[in-house]
């Protein structure tokens, strides 16, 4: 029974600002103790002067005496009194604003009396009736961001016309004629809302990162193009000696500097994607955080920001053409022409006598000569007519190459 009765007398004697035993206990009017210290210091952080236990306000600042008989209590109990060790609050943590000196971590913060309050100085809350109506939150911090500026009351409301927070007064003031809902309806919808917003965000992100490995692709295939044509050109130009060695270094030349403009433009396109990928994740990860929150005006103060994303280019049109080489050859054997003419002729005149002495007579087969071809009545000359002209059927006839076969055949010579 002894042991209950100190213990009830040490708690009474704990001031629940600082939790330690009374120094200089004074008192309020409405019954509650503190150290006088304690409640100084807690008064001098506030506009007005309210009691940290069950928050009863004061017009003015009271006038405050010492508790004789409390204080000599205290000095008694003071060598027995330890006080339970609570955990102090972290930099990421709020902190209690009832607290002084050490402060503990904030379990609740109340929006009705716009504090935060560690489990201590949470009793009074848990206990007084009139207290227990208040309205309990996580522990926020700036808690005056949440009251409305103009009418001090809770922004416990969303406008739809404005979109923005508002109190009960705004509603049949400034915002009369506005559609109002609670916050957490609102909070809902833009939840909804967030939801499919960054769902578009990874499909365009997505969307972009294929749409550069189209272009990847393109240049590749453009590199394989190139190679292919190089590769064509010298296997034909080689063959032409020394006189063309010249023309097989201006095509590659020519060649490369088009893959080199092609690959280029893919850059500068990879690049411009690569940013707005970067740009959209940014997005994605302010998105992300506050599709967690449950703080529905942290969320709605936050949205608006991200309501629009941010500004990209529409890449459905956008493609990365590859060069095209049809024809390049040609055309430089073309500007050979004049000469290899001269070359071919003289080495035409040396085959020609180089072949008469295996001369044989052969006769043209008008059933294998291709529609464009027109052959003497005695099958030994052709032409080119350009128009294909209409011929009899037949398995044997060419339709595809301009050629024609002889009715005589030779292997050798």
């Amino acid at each position: 029974m002894a042991s209950a009765k100190t213990s009830c007398t040490e708690d009474n004697l704990l001031c629940s600002i600082c939790l330690d035993v009374f120094r200089n206990p004074v008192s309020t009017r409405c019954g509650h103790n503190f150290c006088r210290t304690c409640i100084t210091k807690f008064w001098d952080k506030k506009q007005k002067y309210n009691c940290p236990i069950c928050n009863h306000l004061f017009q003015t600042r009271p006038y405050l005496q010492v508790n004789t008989l409390l204080s000599e209590m205290a000095a008694q109990c003071r060598t027995s009194v330890r006080v339970k060790v609570q955990p102090c609050v972290e930099p990421a943590e709020v902190p209690c604003d009832v607290c002084t000196g050490t402060q503990l971590k904030a379990v609740k913060s109340c929006l009705v009396c716009l504090i935060s309050y560690c489990q201590t100085h949470l009793e009074p809350h848990q206990r007084v009736a009139g207290l227990k109506k208040h309205r309990l939150v996580e522990p926020t911090d700036r808690l005056e961001d949440r009251m409305c500026k103009k009418h001090n009351q809770l922004l416990e409301l969303f406008c739809m016309n404005d979109q923005v927070c508002v109190c009960q007064i705004c509603t049949e003031t400034d915002h009369r004629f506005h559609h109002a809902v609670p916050l957490n309806v609102e909070y809902e919808v833009k939840m909804a809302k967030l939801g499919k917003m960054e769902a578009e965000v990874q499909q365009m992100v997505q969307e972009r990162k294929q749409k550069i490995e189209e272009i990847k692709d393109t240049v590749k295939r453009s590199k394989a193009d190139a190679a292919r044509e190089i590769a064509g050109s010298v296997q034909v130009l080689t063959a032409l000696m020394h006189q063309i060695e010249k023309c097989q270094e201006d095509l590659n030349q020519m060649v490369k500097e088009r893959l080199k403009d092609t690959e280029k433009q893919a850059e500068d396109l990879i690049k411009e994607l690569e940013q707005e990928i970067e740009d959209l994740t940014n997005k994605s990860s302010k998105v992300k955080p506050l599709s967690h929150t449950e703080d529905h005006f942290h969320f709605l103060q936050a949205f608006r920001s991200l309501t629009d994303p941010p500004p990209t280019r529409d890449w459905t049109t956008v493609e990365v053409r590859p060069p095209s080489y049809v024809g390049t050859l040609r055309r430089s054997l073309d500007q050979l022409e004049e000469t290899l003419n001269m070359e071919m002729k003289k080495l035409c005149d040396a085959e020609l006598k180089s072949v008469q002495q295996y001369e044989v007579d052969v006769t043209l087969d008008p059933d294998t000569a291709h529609p464009r071809l027109i052959l003497s009545k005695d099958g030994k000359l052709v032409r080119d007519g350009v128009v294909e002209k209409e011929v009899p059927g037949n398995p044997k006839r060419f339709t595809k190459y301009i050629h024609v076969l002889t009715r005589q055949s030779f292997s050798a010579g």
